[in-house]
């Protein structure tokens, strides 16, 4: 048996992480979705919200599930008995990052695997970054997030449709 995680702070998750976890799931056995803290970004929604956010989104998969992670991914992989990373590419800078990052993740536990899959068009031009920097300035951002989360979104950042 198969076991993944596809790792992120998902602050908040996009329409771009549900595909991502929709390809996923068809090739490993079980998916774990790892929300986890970015220590270099202040977040706009708790671990909690963005676990029930997440959870919500991926009811009809199955074979997945939304765990809170901490600590190194690495350290969270080897708990829960997974050996395959899954990570996504949007772009030529997302790729250096993702093989940095991937070789050390092979340094430091050699059974691990990433595996990486690249964003498809439309996915592959918005981040939650830049998602919550237009919804600050009130624009309607469901078409890059599940109606629920651009709701949350609005609710957070006291903006309404414009």
């Amino acid at each position: 048996m198969v076991t993944a995680v596809f790792p992120g702070s998902f602050d908040p998750i996009t329409r771009g992480h549900l595909d991502m976890i929709q390809r996923a799931s068809r090739f490993v056995d079980h998916l774990i979705i790892a929300v986890m803290v970015n220590t270099s970004k202040q977040p706009l929604f708790t671990m909690a919200e963005k676990v029930a956010m997440i959870s919500a989104e991926v009811s009809d998969l199955p074979n997945v599930e939304v765990q809170a992670a901490t600590g190194l991914t690495v350290d969270f992989m080897t708990s829960v008995h997974a050996t395959v990373l899954v990570r996504g590419l949007r772009n030529e800078q997302d790729f250096g990052y993702e093989r940095d990052i991937a070789w050390m993740n092979k340094s430091l536990n050699d059974s691990i695997e990433t595996i990486c899959l690249i964003a498809r068009p439309p996915y592959a031009y918005f981040s939650s970054s830049l998602i919550k920097e237009v919804a600050k300035m009130g624009a309607d951002v469901s078409k890059y997030v599940p109606t629920a989360v651009a709701q949350k979104l609005q609710q957070r950042l006291g903006k309404s449709d414009q």
